[in-house]
């Protein structure tokens, strides 16, 4: 994130959501054809879950895979898949079973496979050097062999990646913000207003004062529950909460930096004017701030 551009992580970070599943659940040899060389940088990886019916609502995902022989036979469509313009394969999640979460499995499509193709590259409001695509299945033979874990057991497979993917997004959101400031507080002391910097205004020191508060105390609960996450304790309640936080706290940021370099803020080739812009995904992405608090809200009620 030092670089300064959301879009940048979400393109070379894809692959730190498409292979974590692979991680967990595929065999010796799953792992050999569909590990080396993405972490090589020779191909390149995608989630494929959100479908255009819906996003958070992955039990209801309509994409089917059918068996036929040693092949599913695949067919729907996968919407607003980042890298999907680009990605050489895609940890799916697709239908084989009855309807709700255990009907979901996950498979390994590979884009050369014959019936798979994908829309131009979606513009966005911001992340503009990530490419987003929607990706349409007609009739896709994919190999059996490509089924990660047990057939109908994929959505626990996607639960236990979204843990990390909402990390991901709550360190994201807190370096955004971090960006945020800085940039805000370099900026109080190099620009004159009414004969004097605006650091010598109590309003603007005040106002990055609650910036600065509110970053630091977000990047410490992050890095906590992270440092969780890491010695294997369960964290589904404290990482939906870590990831609201963040959220909210690099709103509030981005919008007061943009409101202190008033109207340079709206302008492009500005750093603050990007992150703002960058920003608004962070709380839909990964499971939107709705969806964090109807799980937090199971765990306390």
């Amino acid at each position: 994130m030092r670089a300064g551009s959301g879009g940048f992580v979400a393109s070379l970070g894809s692959l730190n959501i498409a292979l974590p599943p692979i991680v967990r659940m595929g065999t010796e040899e799953q792992k050999k054809r569909f590990l080396p060389q993405v972490l090589a940088g020779e191909k390149i990886a995608a989630l494929a879950i959100t479908e255009p019916g819906g996003g958070s609502d992955v039990a209801n995902l309509q994409t089917t895979a059918i068996r036929d022989s040693d092949y599913y036979i695949v067919n729907g469509s996968k919407a607003l898949i980042t890298s999907g313009c680009r990605a050489d394969q895609i940890t799916c999640a697709v239908r084989t079973g009855e309807e709700g979460a255990h009907g979901i499995s996950l498979l390994v499509i590979e884009s050369k496979t014959p019936g798979y193709s994908v829309s131009e590259k979606l513009k966005k409001t911001g992340w503009w050097s990530s490419d987003t695509a929607q990706i349409y299945f007609d009739n896709c033979r994919v190999p059996v062999d490509n089924l990660l874990g047990e057939e109908n057991q994929g959505f626990y497979g996607i639960m236990g990646n979204f843990q990390s993917e909402r990390l991901q997004l709550a360190i994201i959101a807190n370096m955004t913000a971090q960006l945020a400031l800085e940039a805000s507080i370099q900026y109080s002391k190099e620009r004159k207003a009414f004969g004097k910097s605006l650091k010598s205004f109590q309003v603007t020191r005040h106002k990055l004062a609650d910036m600065a508060t509110m970053v630091e105390v977000s990047r410490e609960f992050t890095y906590r529950i992270a440092a969780r996450i890491d010695a294997s304790v369960d964290q589904i309640k404290e990482i939906s909460m870590a990831k609201n936080f963040a959220c909210n706290v690099s709103d509030k940021v981005t919008y007061d930096a943009v409101q202190i370099f008033g109207g340079y803020g709206f302008m492009r080739g500005y750093l603050v004017e990007r992150l703002y812009r960058d920003n608004r995904i962070l709380s839909i992405g990964g499971g939107t701030t709705e969806i964090m608090k109807e799980i937090i809200s199971r765990f306390i009620l």
